[in-house]
Formats: C-alpha cells, sequence, structure tokens
C-alpha cells in the first residue's frame, strides 16, 4: 500500500480527497509538521484555501520542499495545490514553490467562481492517460495559472484558455478537482498511485 502524506493547509475539508486516495489503494496520512511532511515516500497538496495563506504555511520549509521534489520526491497537486507550484498569484502575496514557471492568474471571466463540470483538452500525458480528451472534469475555483506551454499537459478554456494540469518529473498537478469527478476522477487518481507504485 502507498503511503501519502496529505499536507494540511488547516483550512477547509480535505475528507473526500483523502478518501479518494485511499480507496484507489494509498495510505494517507495528514501531516502539518514540516519535518514529517519533508520525510514523506509521496507527498499529496490538497484543494483547499487562498494563495497567501498557503504561501504563508509553507514559506518556513518552502526551499526544503522545492528542493526535495526536484530531487524526485512524488507529489499530486489539486487546485490551490497546484497553483502554490507556480512562482506567484494574483490572488495574494507570498511566494510559491517555483516549480513550474509563470503566474496564477484571476479569471478572464463575467462569472465568478468557475463552479461546475468543464470538458479537458489533452494529450493522454501524466494524470490524463487512459481518459478521453474534453472529458468533463469539475471545478471550482477563481484563479489559475495562465501560461499552457511546457509543464502544462492539459489546458480549460472559461473566459480564456488556462493550464488544467501541469507535469514535472513525478509531481503531478491539475486545476480541477478530481475527488469531485465521479469516475474519471477516480482513474486520475489511480493513475498516480499505479505511477508511484511502479517506482
Amino acid at each position: 500500500m502507498l503511503p501519502l502524506t496529505l499536507l494540511d493547509y488547516g483550512v477547509g475539508n480535505i475528507h473526500s480527497l483523502k478518501k479518494s486516495f485511499e480507496q484507489a489503494g494509498a495510505q494517507v496520512t495528514v501531516e502539518t509538521e514540516p519535518s514529517r511532511i519533508l520525510a514523506a515516500k509521496a507527498l499529496l497538496l490538497p484543494g483547499v484555501g487562498a494563495f497567501g495563506k498557503v504561501a504563508a504555511q509553507i514559506a518556513p520549509f518552502r526551499s526544503e520542499l522545492k528542493a526535495r521534489l526536484e530531487q524526485g520526491l512524488p507529489a499530486f497537486a489539486v487546485c490551490i495545490g497546484m497553483q502554490i507550484l507556480y512562482e506567484s498569484s494574483e490572488e495574494g502575496e507570498g511566494e510559491g514553490l517555483g516549480l513550474f514557471p509563470g503566474r496564477v492568474r484571476r479569471l478572464r471571466h463575467a462569472r465568478l467562481p468557475h463552479i461546475g463540470w468543464n470538458s479537458v483538452e489533452h494529450e493522454g500525458r501524466g494524470p490524463l492517460a487512459g481518459v478521453p480528451s474534453n472529458a468533463y472534469l469539475y471545478f471550482v475555483h477563481s484563479y489559475a495559472p495562465s501560461e499552457c506551454s511546457d509543464p502544462c499537459v492539459a489546458t480549460t478554456d472559461y473566459g480564456g484558455r488556462f493550464a488544467a494540469a501541469s507535469v514535472r518529473g513525478k509531481v503531478w498537478a491539475v486545476q480541477f478537482h478530481p475527488e469531485k469527478s465521479s469516475a474519471t476522477g477516480a482513474r486520475i487518481v489511480r493513475n498516480f498511485v499505479d505511477f508511484v507504485s511502479r517506482g
């Protein structure tokens, strides 16, 4: 069983995300202690919170966490978890991890937040392996990475295209919520658990 450490930002409900990974065969431990987070075998960055607060939460161990991810620590990031992997955000102050280049921007749409199902264009890389292109996944957000070049592997349109998934090495990040995306989301979660388990 894959040991997976969920980095708890101290806000919001993480139960459904934790449960979805447990159903896929992971043993999930919730952690706030930096030393235990940095010692993780695999990491889960959940999708609840605001950029500034999350940036402040990880600031004391930001450089060490970035180094671990660059050295090959497997990680799966959801929504704000994906955004914190970028350099900065229009949503709030503080530094992201900078693992992905670029800035997170407010969506250019009259109706925000973007809530509900939207199609995702991709070529089956990383988390989207085995998922039909233009599959519908569930989003809840007002900000997203606007850069749609590498490391972006999937895009969605809502007032303009934005990165719906990005991959660098063993770090997989998605802007949508797989735990709310029915069977397709469950497939994406299993993809990561299988990917890490294979080594």
